[in-house]
C-alpha cells in the first residue's frame, strides 16, 4: 500500500520540472495517483477495511484540489498530467 523510496524517486523523476523538484502539483499528484492506484487493490481484497478506504477518500480529494488548482493556473499542463497519468476528468 505505501510506496518504497524507489518507487517515488521514479515518479518525481518523471514528472518533475527541474532537479530536485519535489513539491510541484505535477509531483504530488502523480504521487497520489500512485498511492490511489495501490489502496484501491488492497480495498479489492478487504471490504470491509473502513479506515484504509476513508483514506482513498481524503487522497481522492486532494488530489481533486491539486488537480483544480493546476487547471486554474495551467491548463496545459494540466491537460497534459492528465493524458500522462490516464486520468479522466
Amino acid at each position: 500500500m505505501t510506496l518504497t523510496v524507489g518507487e517515488k524517486k521514479k515518479i518525481m523523476k518523471k514528472f518533475a520540472s527541474h532537479e530536485g523538484d519535489t513539491g510541484s502539483p505535477e509531483v504530488q499528484v502523480a504521487l497520489l495517483t500512485e498511492r490511489i492506484n495501490k489502496l484501491g487493490e488492497h480495498l479489492k481484497g478487504h471490504k470491509k477495511d473502513n479506515h484504509s478506504r476513508r483514506g482513498l477518500i481524503k487522497m481522492v480529494g486532494k488530489r481533486r484540489r491539486l488537480l483544480e488548482y493546476l487547471k486554474r493556473k495551467d491548463s496545459d499542463r494540466y491537460e497534459k498530467l492528465l493524458k500522462d497519468l490516464k486520468i479522466d476528468k
